[in-house]
């Protein structure tokens, strides 16, 4: 989640914004530009929906901290169950809010299911506008009853790097060929918090199906593996199974052959921009709005969800063809270039709204 807000806040400072981030003390710096303001006034290690993070004193630090700062917006990007609570107050204030829904659905095996339903609704109730990232899931808002006007859709593009490291991609774009350029290496890649969702066991199965060819799946980030996957895993998959440094997930991203996102259920992926960025296509399944971050044939492949089969077939045709996968590799950096100027453009326009009550 620190990714996705430092990558709001960055982009608002470098288009000119006053930009502070009220946050726990246990946060990554190197995410976030030197000038964004940054203010700590909570200790909590644990997500939005612990017991141990709703300390009634907590909600009040956290009130007082954000209206001292007298915004003119302000934009929760992270699912807390005090947020309701924080916007009653800023709305008290005269102080126009935005609030982020990554999942209007709990993820599989969520213990806060029926919980996430209420404060959804909670959210809808209090939010000043509301910010997604699939149009299926703008229209389901829609259909719940908020005005249109008070809904926006946006890409997800942000990276999964450091400020640092982000400046210098941007400033260096990946490319084929030459010294730290892209390749298209006979292997697939999935990275990021290994989850139940994430449908790595039907990954694992279809590996096991390419296991008499020189193909591989790399599953890199942190983890119960066990839990997740629950099987001897073949030969040919590789397992990094801690959180990915930053140089590492970039050699990562610019030798694999492609991306994979096997969920057997999901709302969005940032992973997806991420792999278009470095010009790699994508397998994803047909769920929540991953298609709709796919052209089917041209920046990668959509498949059903729960199929090892249908898996193993997609890698196995995709990997044997590295000159294709340039070629929906350079599709995909075409795609990524345009959504998030288009990205960018919509912010703007929500805050700039917002702010001056249109």
């Amino acid at each position: 989640m620190h990714q996705y807000t430092a990558d709001l806040a960055n982009r608002q400072h470098a288009a000119g914004a006053d930009v502070h981030v009220v946050t726990t003390q246990h946060f990554p710096r190197d995410r976030y530009a030197p000038d964004v303001g940054l203010h700590t006034p909570l200790a909590t290690r644990n997500t939005g929906f612990s017991l141990d993070a709703v300390r009634p004193r907590d909600l009040s630090r956290l009130i007082r901290a954000t209206c001292d700062l007298r915004p003119d917006l302000v934009h929760l990007t992270g699912p807390h169950l005090w947020n309701p609570l924080l916007m009653r107050a800023l709305r008290r204030e005269g102080v126009p809010t935005v609030h982020t829904l990554h999942d209007l659905h709990p993820h599989a095996g969520a213990v806060y299911g029926r919980l996430l339903y209420m404060w959804n609704g909670w959210v809808r109730r209090q939010a000043g506008h509301l910010l997604v990232h699939g149009q299926r899931y703008r229209e389901e808002l829609l259909a719940l009853g908020s005005p249109p006007g008070r809904v926006t859709c946006t890409w997800l593009t942000h990276l999964f790097v450091g400020y640092a490291t982000e400046r210098e991609l941007v400033q260096s774009p990946p490319h084929a060929g030459g010294a730290g350029g892209v390749s298209y290496e006979p292997w697939a890649l999935t990275i990021g918090r290994l989850e139940r969702y994430k449908g790595l066991d039907v990954l694992v199965e279809a590996a096991r199906g390419l296991d008499r060819q020189p193909l591989r799946v790399v599953i890199a980030g942190p983890g119960r593996l066990e839990q997740v996957i629950g099987q001897p895993l073949p030969g040919n998959v590789e397992v990094r199974n801690r959180l990915v440094g930053d140089a590492e997930a970039v050699d990562l991203f610019c030798r694999c052959g492609l991306v994979v996102l096997p969920y057997t259920e999901a709302s969005q992926s940032a992973l997806v921009g991420a792999a278009h960025f470095f010009r790699k296509p994508v397998i994803v399944t047909r769920v929540g709005a991953l298609p709709e971050y796919v052209t089917e044939g041209e920046t990668g492949w959509v498949i059903p969800p729960n199929d090892a089969q249908a898996l193993a077939a997609a890698l196995r045709a995709a990997l044997a063809d590295p000159v294709r996968l340039a070629r929906m590799g350079d599709a995909g950096w075409a795609w990524y270039q345009r959504l998030r100027q288009a990205e960018d453009a919509v912010l703007h326009e929500m805050y700039a709204n917002l702010v001056t009550g249109i």
